[in-house]
């Protein structure tokens, strides 16, 4: 019986070439992964007072997006739609992506779902979310006693 060295890399190699060679794959079906949906860019920060979520959403109207709070998950829908005017037109390419999206994001318990400001403005959608009381940092004076 032959005794065989085990390299614990080679399986990681291995493993790596086989989800590239998938990923290769699925770019050169009919439709590539990048065009089968729209799903805009998203900031997420937090404060002492609250959690921000801002999503790129160029082109799109107020009246097509829609902004839901239901139990710990926020959900953002919208449409982008292609204007009817342009589609006479002889395009020599399309890179913007258009149609449907739909983001959902899990809240943290911290969040008081109820306080939820919403606004659009440069094709930015600016979702602030306040903290409960509860959850903000509270600071707690020390009272040094002197000495004498």
């Amino acid at each position: 019986m032959a005794i065989t060295r085990w390299d614990p890399f080679r399986e990681a190699v291995s493993l790596q070439h086989r989800l590239n060679s998938m990923f290769h794959n699925l770019n050169e079906g009919e439709m590539p992964l990048a065009a089968a949906s729209f799903v805009p860019a998203v900031d997420i920060y937090e404060d002492a007072d609250k959690l921000v979520l801002k999503l790129e959403i160029p082109g799109i109207d107020e009246k097509d997006l829609e902004v839901h709070v239901e139990g710990d998950t926020l959900t953002v829908k919208g449409e982008r739609k292609f204007e009817a005017e342009e589609k006479e037109k002889n395009f020599h390419r399309i890179e913007r992506s258009y149609g449907s999206f739909f983001r959902a994001f899990s809240l943290p318990p911290t969040v008081d779902a109820a306080n939820v400001a919403a606004s659009y403005t440069a094709g930015v959608l600016k979702l602030e979310l306040k903290k409960k009381p509860e959850a903000q940092p509270n600071k707690i004076k020390i009272n040094v006693e002197k000495t004498a």
